[in-house]
């Protein structure tokens, strides 16, 4: 099981296909924020019911990744990616103690270039 904040420092990348983001880490998710910037008042999506069946989410692991699947979204990469947006999980290690502050994330998801992702670990979805 890999961690994505050792993944993340090392600067490890990961891929998007349509609606599909491969992440090269596990990890456990509590929230997702879609945001387009298109504005100063645009208000980032949140999903929060990340429930198997919910029709919004579907979660895959693999041996050495998590598979994010945006059921309702399009091409992700078309719609966010060119700096029009970006996608920010709120999460905590796999297997750690999600009720200690300390042990939770935000990671941005950039959309660098063709199919590729980069990392980072933020403070707060709504000052970026």
């Amino acid at each position: 099981m890999k961690g994505f904040v050792n993944a993340i420092q090392h600067g490890e990348t990961g891929m998007v296909f349509r609606n599909s983001l491969f992440l090269p880490f596990h990890l456990e998710i509590l929230n997702i924020w879609l945001g387009k910037e298109m504005s100063l008042l645009a208000v980032p999506d949140r999903i929060t019911d990340l429930a198997p069946g919910s029709g919004q989410v579907a979660i895959r692991e693999g041996e050495s990744y998590t598979n994010i699947v945006f059921r309702k979204a399009g091409d992700l990469r078309k719609e966010l990616g060119h700096e029009k947006g970006h996608i920010v999980i709120h999460a905590a290690e796999k297997g750690s103690d999600i009720f200690q502050k300390g042990n939770l994330h935000y990671i941005r998801i950039h959309f660098s270039n063709k199919h590729l992702l980069t990392f980072e670990i933020i403070e707060d979805p709504y000052y970026l």
